[in-house]
C-alpha cells in the first residue's frame, strides 16, 4: 500500500469515525426531538465544513507536489540535454581528430607510393 493510499484511507477513517461518534453521542443525549435534529444538523454541517477544509488543504498540497515534480523533471531534462550536448561535442572532436589522422595517413601512404613508383621508374 502506498503512502498516498494509506493517508487517504486514514483521513476517510477519521472522518467516518468522527461522524459516527458524533451522531451516537447525540442520540444518547437526553434531548427533545427538535433539539436532537438541530444538534445532528449542526454536527453534520461541522463535519462537512471540516471535510471541505481538509479537502482544500489536500488539494493545495497535491498541487504543490505536482509543481515540485514538474520543476524537478524540468531540471533533469535540462541536465540531460547539457550532458548530451557535451557528449556530442566530445564525439565531434574525436571524429575531427580521426579525420585529421586519416588525412595525414593518406598523405603519408600517397608519398610512400609515389616514392616507390619514382624508385621503380629510376631502376627500370
Amino acid at each position: 500500500m502506498s503512502n498516498k493510499e494509506f493517508s487517504k484511507g486514514l483521513l476517510v477513517g477519521l472522518l467516518t469515525g468522527a461522524a459516527v461518534g458524533s451522531i451516537i453521542a447525540l442520540l444518547y443525549a437526553p434531548k427533545s426531538g427538535k433539539e436532537l435534529r438541530r444538534d445532528i444538523k449542526e454536527k453534520t454541517n461541522e463535519i462537512i465544513s471540516e471535510t471541505e477544509k481538509n479537502y482544500e488543504e489536500l488539494k493545495k498540497k497535491s498541487a504543490q507536489i505536482v509543481n515540485e515534480g514538474k520543476e524537478k523533471a524540468s531540471e533533469l531534462i535540462i541536465e540531460a540535454k547539457n550532458k548530451a550536448d557535451k557528449l556530442l561535442q566530445e564525439a565531434e572532436k574525436i571524429i575531427a581528430e580521426a579525420k585529421e589522422k586519416a588525412i595525414k595517413e593518406k598523405e603519408r601512404i600517397a608519398s610512400a607510393v609515389k616514392a616507390g613508383v619514382d624508385t621503380y621508374k629510376e631502376k627500370a
